[in-house]
């Protein structure tokens, strides 16, 4: 048993300038708190790096401030698509479902896929068919609509251009367009293994039917006790062109760089080969915490070896 352990989370990256005035920026990192807390108790008291990351992805799913569960971004079609994808650094096992519209914690889902050892990934009817086998509920139509998501998606619609959930192309009406984020959890628990989730509602008014690189194994999430656990958020194409979070485990087990170089290093490969935006989260295999990011905010906290709790734009 290691003596410690470490939990990260994040709550997307973008040019989330009001988070700049203290008042506006008080529920995220509220937010943050809360769920790290919550990671923290189950940590502590013996629990799997797995099970702490389902459980703050799934809390953060249910917290409308974020695009990912209530509150995602709708399509093109003003419909929630869903994705979410978690993995366990100790057997490589992982789970990705995408274009989730009746099942309210993807991630969770993801979990259900994970243990069952089938297909890594499932996506629309074959994803929602998995859930009825496993007995998930089916949320009712509008459960994960609000009105400043809709709201958005019609000033996206009159723009006539889809957008990151972090980037829209302009304001809602109520003047929080652009407060809002895909998810992510990493963790190391005391037992010394690694685990990471990541859950989205994508781009606003997306294309019906895109994927981006949340569920995604070795684009948006990925974790190996080797290495690393690692959480993404941006433009899911940037990540899928590069396979981040693969690349990130790969300086550390390749190179042999701890956390905060390997950060550095993944962040300039991003830019430099496909002039990505976004940013990230990860715990290298000895429980030290790292983000980076190329844009003005990336909402995250952690917990490293069992220390305070610290949450930063």
């Amino acid at each position: 048993m290691h003596p410690s352990y470490s939990l990260m989370i994040h709550g997307g990256a973008g040019d989330l300038d009001r988070l700049a005035d203290p008042q506006q920026a008080a529920p995220y990192l509220d937010s943050m708190r809360r769920v790290l807390e919550q990671g923290r108790q189950l940590l502590a008291a013996g629990g799997s790096a797995l099970d702490a990351v389902e459980h703050c992805a799934a809390l953060l799913e249910d917290d409308p401030l974020f695009n990912a569960g209530i509150g995602a971004v709708l399509d093109e079609d003003g419909r929630v698509e869903l994705d979410a994808g978690i993995m366990c650094g100790a057997s490589l096992r992982a789970g990705g479902v995408a274009g989730i519209d009746t099942v309210a914690n993807p991630v969770r889902l993801a979990r259900a896929l994970l243990e069952r050892g089938e297909p890594v990934l499932l996506s629309g009817a074959g994803a929602r068919r998995f859930a009825a086998c496993c007995g998930f509920e089916s949320v009712p139509d509008g459960y994960f609509l609000t009105p400043q998501r809709l709201a958005q998606w019609q000033a996206a619609r009159c723009a006539q251009q889809p957008g990151p959930d972090h980037d829209p192309p302009r304001p809602a009406p109520d003047g929080r367009g652009d407060r809002y984020g895909t998810i992510g959890a990493v963790a190391r628990d005391t037992r010394g293994n690694l685990a990471a989730a990541t859950s989205t509602g994508g781009m606003v008014n997306k294309r019906c039917g895109r994927v981006g690189d949340s569920p995604v194994i070795g684009a948006g999430v990925y974790a190996d006790n080797a290495s690393c656990a690692a959480s993404c958020t941006g433009v899911g194409e940037h990540f899928l062109r590069t396979a981040l979070a693969k690349t990130l485990a790969d300086l550390i087990d390749f190179k042999g760089l701890d956390a905060a170089a390997a950060a550095q290093q993944g962040i300039e490969y991003l830019a430099r080969k496909v002039a990505g935006r976004g940013g990230f989260i990860l715990i290298d295999h000895a429980g030290r915490c790292a983000s980076a990011r190329n844009t003005p905010q990336l909402i995250h906290g952690w917990i490293e070896h069992g220390g305070a709790t610290c949450c930063r734009l």
